[in-house]
């Protein structure tokens, strides 16, 4: 089974990855757990306005990789790096003033409190010491606007009477608001139906196409090869390959997945990311 040749090409005018800056590249990063070694090795680079997707069986070190990032866990070795930058992400709130937002699987939001509220939960707007209500919903409106949400009734609706791809909709609007630059997404279309997946799909292009960048973690092969620029397959912690979307298919992914199998040599370490060696 191949994937349309047309899924995860790069669009006209793009300028190949091997000649920009990446937004973030990780580096031989390392991470262990007594004497279980979660990540070995991990060399990733993450563009601007391009969804990367990073897909592996359960146990490959996904999880790990994403809380890396966010700051959750630090890494033994490796180096990170942000615009060119080295970095040590501390913790989130190290990774947040960088503009890494992390959307986890029960996405923090709160079910009681609307979708304004959700929005700006913390980063309240404030106007002679009170809230400035008619500015939040106006920004908020306006956020969901941009990334093409229409199907909320309202935005005063508690957030436990959405639906899950509305959910996840609010949780994106909320990164946008605090002007990310990279929008990590764990599982972001589970236990979702058919419409929900679409529109969860959709705020993944317009997220990218805004310029921002992606970084999708997803079991579901048909999801990623619909949005992603690049696929990065993990095996038992390590990196085995980047691609172009492009230039993979279903089989070969789930060959990659289940093998770490790269030039027929199980556990290699293959690049092929636009010539990015």
């Amino acid at each position: 089974m191949t994937t349309n040749p047309d899924v995860g090409a790069r669009p006209a005018g793009r300028v190949p990855t091997a000649e920009r800056t990446p937004l973030l590249s990780l580096q031989e990063i390392g991470k262990h757990f007594g004497a279980v070694q979660a990540l070995r090795d991990v060399n990733l680079d993450i563009y601007a306005g391009e969804v990367t997707a990073l897909v592996g069986d359960n146990g490959a070190g996904k999880s790990t990789a994403i809380k890396t990032i966010s700051g959750i866990w630090a890494p033994d070795a490796g180096r990170i790096f942000w615009e060119g930058h080295e970095v040590h992400i501390r913790g989130p709130r190290d990774a947040a003033a960088l503009g890494i937002a992390t959307m986890y699987q029960d996405l923090a939001l709160s079910d009681n409190l609307d979708i304004v509220a959700n929005m700006f939960l913390g980063r309240e707007r404030r106007r002679f010491g009170l809230l400035d209500e008619a500015a939040m919903e106006i920004a908020a409106r306006k956020t969901l606007a941009d990334l093409k949400v229409t199907t909320v009734r309202s935005i005063r609706q508690p957030v436990g009477s959405l639906s899950g791809g509305q959910r996840q909709a609010v949780a994106v609007a909320r990164a946008v608001l605090e002007d990310a630059k990279l929008v990590i997404m764990d599982e972001p279309t589970a236990a979702l139906g058919v419409s929900q997946t679409a529109m969860v799909l959709n705020l993944v292009r317009t997220l990218s196409a805004s310029g921002v960048a992606v970084l999708l973690i997803s079991h579901n092969l048909v999801d990623v090869f619909s949005v992603a620029d690049h696929i990065a397959v993990l095996y038992l912690g390590h990196v085995v390959k980047v691609s172009p979307a492009a230039e993979l298919d279903t089989q070969r992914a789930v060959e990659l997945i289940t093998t770490g199998a790269v030039g027929g040599a199980s556990g290699g370490n293959e690049r092929t990311t636009d010539g990015n060696g």
